[in-house]
Order: structure tokens, then C-alpha cells, then sequence
């Protein structure tokens, strides 16, 4: 995912800032960061309130394997693939 790409996508939703974050890009509002832009996907910041959300979508919150397990980040969860199409809804 490049920044333009993710420019485009945050269209709709309003001000946003990209900065370069480990191997991708952290995205930011309002000083507040929201997502994370990796080469794994596009993964938004969810809570108790939003994670029933994302899990209803088919969403995996975001994992990364070291040499000796898998971490699991519940803080963070895949973006569903429906919404790369549609910025208004995403904005919501």
C-alpha cells in the first residue's frame, strides 16, 4: 500500500496525517492514531465497543510471528476488503 493509495482511501474521512512507520505507514487524526498501513494490510485501532464489528465482517485483528510464537495485537484489526471500494462508508 503507498500513500497516495492511502490518501485516496482517507478522501471522505477528512484530514489525516501519513507518517512512515515500521515497515508501513502510521495514520493519524486530530494527533490520534487510527491505523496502521503494513505490508500485512490496513489494520484500524478497535476496542470492546468495535471488535464485535470487525468480527462480523470475517476481520482478524493483526498477528506477526516471531521465531518462537505468535503475536496476537487485539488492539488493532484488518480493515474488511468491502470498504477499500467505498470511502464514504469507510468514513463512517
Amino acid at each position: 500500500m503507498d500513500r497516495e493509495f492511502l490518501i485516496d482511501l482517507f478522501t471522505d474521512f477528512g484530514p489525516v496525517a501519513i507518517r512512515k512507520m515500521f515497515s508501513g505507514y502510521g495514520i493519524s487524526a486530530d494527533g490520534v492514531n487510527f491505523a496502521l498501513a503494513l505490508r500485512a494490510g490496513l489494520f484500524f485501532r478497535a476496542d470492546e465497543m468495535t471488535i464485535p464489528d470487525f468480527e462480523a465482517e470475517g476481520s482478524k485483528p493483526f498477528q506477526y510471528s516471531t521465531r518462537a510464537k505468535t503475536v496476537v495485537v487485539n488492539s488493532y484489526w484488518e480493515l474488511p476488503a468491502r470498504l477499500f471500494d467505498d470511502s464514504a462508508e469507510l468514513a463512517q
